[in-house]
């Protein structure tokens, strides 16, 4: 079974079925129209055609932001040639793009990276586009057409929920920087979400194991993108490093990524030993890192089993990560800090009322400034000691 990465585009009519029983013929020769045109846009940006049924296609580009530049050309191009229509008479396309792994079947393409493209399109309005998370990814720079992020969607049919972006073909992103930067690193540390990418791990025994290493990697990927608690990079994405050395802050520019996971792969007989760590792409510093050895008589079992342990143990070594980076956070007001320093005297008391005064000026410090995470932390705290305190009396009520 062959298999390849490719860009896909979903495309079909928007209300068809009501077009079609308001006027049949003249829809199916308007449909017809738009089929010439879009062939030939698609020829025209090096892809092809290789699925149609009714109303809608299905076609192949050999990058993502070919893909993207001929969506965008054909729904300009419809536009303009349906202005001559009646508005409720009009054939508009909704679109889909994805970038994924798909399965070739003789001229046909299959698996998931399709069906993911079919669903990010019934996302699309008419006359719209949509790309998953896969595609934006490919295209910072290189397309100067606005993108907006539509959040993480669940797909019928695709175990994993999808980020998708809504591309706004009618608006050119801001021209000096050529199109809506993707989010950098520093902006997304001000994000809920730490996001991270699992690298190619080396495989430090023959070519005969690659396909193993390969494999380990995917598992953990997948795994580690069931966890709700942080944004996962595709596994195609991060395999387009697989044989370059990368410093991990260029591939948490690249990628904007906090965290990068690395590691290695080693066999000794029917042994292996699999080294896995957790590398924080700003500082280069390694929050988590463990080794994993075990038989391989089912080879299979071995790759599930370790990918499970290694999420188990990244997800608290984020959480602890995140933890720590939100104490270390500067104030963006000196007021705030101040209100802070003058809490510090009231904390130890252990007194009712200087307690009470800690709360006032702590919530006086986060309404200045909202992410002061140390201010939140030590709120919790006298939250927290006056409770107990409350339930045992132990609080001095002087």
């Amino acid at each position: 079974m062959d298999r390849k990465l490719a860009a896909i585009l979903s495309a079909d009519v928007a209300g068809y079925s009501r077009l079609a029983a308001l006027d049949e013929e003249g829809t199916l020769g308007a449909l017809d129209v738009c089929r010439k045109l879009i062939s030939e846009l698609v020829d025209e940006h090096g892809g092809r055609i290789f699925g149609s049924a009714g109303d809608g296609f299905v076609a192949e580009f050999p990058s993502a932001v070919r893909a993207v530049r001929c969506a965008v050309e054909i729904q300009r191009r419809l536009f303009a040639l349906s202005e001559d229509f009646p508005p409720d008479r009009r054939l508009e396309f909704r679109i889909g793009v994805n970038l994924g792994d798909v399965v070739v079947s003789g001229a046909d393409l299959l698996g998931d990276g399709v069906n993911i493209a079919a669903r990010v399109q019934e996302i699309a309005t008419p006359s719209g586009i949509c790309i998953s998370g896969s595609v934006r990814e490919h295209l910072d720079g290189k397309v100067p057409f606005a993108l907006t992020s539509l959040g993480e969607r669940s797909l019928k049919n695709i175990p994993r929920p999808i980020l998708v972006f809504r591309v706004d073909w009618q608006e050119e992103a801001p021209a000096e920087s050529g199109m809506v930067p993707l989010p950098t690193f520093s902006a997304r540390r001000g994000k809920d979400q730490p996001s991270i990418v699992v690298m190619p791990f080396d495989n430090l025994s023959g070519q005969g194991d690659e396909y193993f290493v390969d494999g380990v990697v995917e598992e953990i990927t997948a795994a580690l993108s069931r966890v709700r608690d942080f944004f996962v990079i595709a596994r195609q994405t991060a395999f387009t490093y697989k044989g370059r050395f990368v410093d991990v802050r260029e591939v948490g520019r690249e990628l904007g990524v906090n965290y990068v996971v690395e590691g290695t792969v080693r066999r000794g007989g029917d042994r292996l030993r699999i080294s896995v760590q957790l590398v924080d792409a700003e500082t280069r510093t390694q929050s988590w890192s463990d080794r994993y050895e075990g038989a391989i008589e089912d080879m299979f079992e071995f790759q599930d089993r370790i990918a499970a342990q290694v999420a188990g143990a990244i997800r608290p070594a984020i959480r602890d990560a995140e933890i720590e980076l939100a104490g270390r956070k500067p104030p963006t007001s000196l007021r705030a800090y101040d209100l802070v320093m003058r809490a510090f005297p009231n904390l130890w008391g252990r007194r009712k009322d200087t307690n009470n005064q800690a709360i006032e000026l702590l919530r006086q410090a986060i309404a200045i400034d909202p992410g002061y995470g140390r201010a939140h932390a030590l709120l919790a705290w006298c939250h927290a000691s006056g409770a107990c305190s409350d339930r045992s009396g132990g609080l001095d009520q002087r």
